[in-house]
């Protein structure tokens, strides 16, 4: 029995270090594992040339995180045609300064963005358990309001555009862009028919934004044949299982398209960010380290011309993509 019982010891002993192990490293470690994520997407008309989007979100800034303002205000070095914030920028009501800081040396680029609910309203306290739920049992409590006006209008006094229920037309690297976008659809703030309808303007990209990767609003998007949607939220599921991926999206998106570039129907992208920040109530990341992503846009490539079998009907060897 002292055998049995010293095994049992020795392995509790062992199962609570790997623990403590594992959450240090995803507190301590990861989480500050600044990390740039790179993608090229196929959206472009064929003949445009190619270009490069800054893809930054759920920055989820607290006043002293100085080593993540370092590392964002270094992305200007990259020097993209264009930089797209969609949403959270904020955790803590005296928090603007250091995402002015952090976003300062990329405020002289053009640049969109679009609000989160960490925008309007703080984070709370949460059961992590909440995320496991089906979202229909939860309920959505309100921090403590947070000055986005502040945030915005710093936004907007430098030259970046707010797309939220916007649609624009803006010049990127001497190419027009169109671009749309909602708030955020996690707190119901979207109102798509806003902006609804096909862009009928000739132009190289049609953008749509949201903060959260709703599927209803991606429907919408693609109904009305945006060539790229880019929105944040998920956080990359904030803690991945290796080989199994993302637990939770905290939205209904699948598990699969949680971060990174995926195809939404048949002619539209959808980049999700995986964000640098987390909430200071859960302030780990595990397999899944804060990002920014610098995406290059290229032309689609060009389709095979259809042939005609025996029987006088078209045959094309290019098969659609299905979400």
């Amino acid at each position: 029995m002292s055998t049995l019982l010293h095994g049992l010891v020795r392995g509790t002993v062992g199962a609570v270090g790997l623990g403590l192990a594992t959450t240090g490293y995803a507190a301590l470690i990861e989480r500050r594992h600044w990390t740039l994520r790179t993608a090229t997407l196929p959206v472009l008309p064929e003949g445009r040339s190619s270009l490069r989007v800054l893809h930054i979100s759920d920055l989820h800034m607290m006043p002293d995180q100085k080593s993540k303002q370092r590392w964002v205000a270094g992305l200007a070095d990259l020097a993209p045609d264009l930089v797209v914030n969609t949403g959270d920028n904020l955790a803590h009501p005296k928090a603007v300064p250091g995402v002015l800081r952090a976003l300062e040396p990329l405020l002289g680029l053009p640049g969109l963005f679009v609000f989160g609910s960490n925008d309007y309203y703080g984070p709370t306290p949460k059961n992590p358990a909440m995320y496991l739920r089906k979202k229909r049992n939860r309920t959505w409590v309100k921090g403590a309001k947070l000055p986005w006006r502040d945030l915005r209008a710093a936004m907007l006094e430098r030259g970046w555009q707010d797309a939220t229920h916007q649609r624009l037309i803006m010049d990127v690297a001497g190419q027009p862009v169109a671009v749309a976008g909602v708030d955020d659809p996690h707190i119901r703030r979207d109102h798509y028919d806003r902006i609804s309808g096909p862009v009928t303007a000739p132009v190289a990209l049609r953008l749509g934004l949201t903060h959260s990767p709703e599927p209803r609003v991606l429907d919408a998007f693609a109904d009305d044949e945006y060539d790229l949607i880019m929105a944040g939220h998920t956080h990359g599921g904030q803690l991945r299982v290796p080989g199994y991926g993302a637990l939770v999206t905290n939205c209904g998106l699948d598990r699969s398209r949680a971060r990174g570039a995926s195809r939404w129907g048949s002619h539209t992208w959808l980049h999700v960010s995986a964000g640098l920040g987390t909430s200071p109530y859960a302030p780990v990341r595990f397999a899944c380290p804060p990002e920014a992503s610098l995406l290059t846009l290229v032309p689609r490539p060009v389709k095979p011309a259809a042939s005609h079998n025996g029987h006088g009907r078209a045959v094309s060897s290019a098969a659609a993509d299905v979400r």
